[in-house]
């Protein structure tokens, strides 16, 4: 018998019991449509990350304190005091790094701030006025502090535009002074609305000379990050070399593996993020699976109970000639258009969500977020449906093609 007409007899056979079918393929529909949306979304978030990463610009290298995380043990060393004054000194002399443009030191945390009985949960940013141009910076009003600002550790501040909103309102925050850890501060700048850059939200942000932040904010004599940047992007290798061998030496440290600092550029960063974000991506999509196999067993179990209810049509096709294959086929057909039919409705509901998921985080959220749609991700579901129909329509039409047909046109 001709495939086509085995196609066309498996579609009479699915037909004839529409809501058990619609009902057999809903685990399929609900599995391939929360993969495709866990793939639509972990790319869309890669993507927003490694985005606010580069904003940095391509030519930054981030020096951290601590040595570098390997494993949950190495967390605490993050928080490691080793990025001192003397550091700083030894970077910005061009004998010990040729290859740098730049440093700026970097202190920041949480912290309130508050003006006339109002208050707002900031995060405060010690910084020098560097940070105007290695994180594309301006002032919508006023203008950000100057090095003697920083050098007589200057009791000024720039805010977001949200903290000026937060504590001012409608009214002009220009010469205000808001209260930031019992110490005033004069408002001499106010940033546009920027959002998000690299981790940071400068709407949010306080940012102040690192000088005043050190001693009167946070109350530390060292740093938090050393920002640096290259002269060229084709030297960041070198720089970052010139970087670890300059702070060993500061620190008296021979041995590599007893570093406790780690540098990292753009790239490394990027690279790690995306691996971190592949591996939870994978995660979630082999979670969203399960429902695939259950679907699978589900399917399974209808297709023994529809041969079994069809024992005497069975009965009839064979004594009318059809062969043993042809049973099998047909039943195998039935099961794979289930589960394809599943896999097809599954990849537009996820597309949809995906879309819809997009749009509110753009909207409502303020995230730049972009809709991605996860084409390889969407022949894998297909081919992966298809197979499952397969597989767990074989035991069923296995079943159905060996029945004896004299037995089967007797079955009540």
């Amino acid at each position: 018998m001709k495939l086509s007409h085995t196609f066309a007899i498996a579609l009479v056979g699915l037909k004839t019991h529409k809501s058990r079918s619609a009902l057999t393929i809903l685990g399929i529909v609900i599995g391939i449509t929360a993969i495709i949306l866990i793939m639509s979304l972990g790319k869309s978030a890669q993507d927003l990350i490694l985005g606010q990463i580069q904003g940095l610009g391509s030519k930054t290298i981030v020096v951290i304190p601590g040595r570098e995380p390997r494993g949950p043990s190495d967390v605490a060393q993050i928080f490691s005091d080793s990025l001192k004054e003397r550091d700083l000194e030894a970077l910005q002399k061009k004998s010990n790094v040729p290859t740098l443009s730049r440093v700026m030191p970097v202190l920041f945390g949480g912290d309130t701030a508050s003006y006339l009985g109002e208050t707002y949960r900031l995060t405060a940013f010690g910084a020098t006025d560097l940070i105007t141009e290695l994180f594309d910076l301006s002032v919508a009003e006023g203008m950000f502090f100057s090095e003697s600002d920083i050098q007589s550790r200057g009791s000024v501040v720039v805010i977001g535009s949200k903290v000026k909103q937060e504590l001012f309102g409608n009214q002009g925050a220009l010469g205000e002074k808001i209260k930031i850890k019992e110490r005033n501060y004069r408002v001499i700048g106010i940033l546009p609305k920027k959002g998000q850059v690299s981790f940071f939200n400068f709407d949010e942000t306080a940012i102040i000379p690192y000088t005043t932040a050190q001693q009167y904010v946070f109350g530390i004599k060292h740093f938090h990050r050393f920002i640096v940047e290259a002269t060229e992007e084709s030297l960041i290798p070198q720089t970052v070399k010139d970087i670890e061998l300059t702070l060993r030496e500061n620190h008296g440290i021979t041995d590599p593996d007893k570093d406790d600092f780690f540098v990292e550029t753009q790239a490394d960063l990027a690279r790690r993020l995306g691996t971190i974000t592949d591996i939870l991506t994978l995660f979630l999509v082999s979670v969203a699976a399960i429902s695939l196999v259950v679907g699978g067993i589900g399917i399974m179990n209808i297709m023994l109970v529809s041969v079994t209810e069809r024992t005497r049509e069975i009965g009839l096709r064979k004594a009318l000639g059809a062969t043993e294959a042809d049973i099998l086929n047909q039943f195998l057909l039935e099961a794979m258009t289930l589960t394809g039919t599943g896999g097809v409705l599954g990849i537009m509901f996820g597309a949809v969500l995906s879309f819809a998921a997009s749009v509110i985080l753009t909207r409502f959220v303020g995230l730049g977020w972009t809709f991605t749609f996860p084409v390889p991700a969407a022949l894998i579901g297909l081919g992966v449906s298809a197979l499952i129909g397969l597989v767990f329509g074989i035991y069923p039409a296995r079943e159905a093609s060996l029945k004896n047909p004299i037995d089967a046109l007797r079955y009540e």
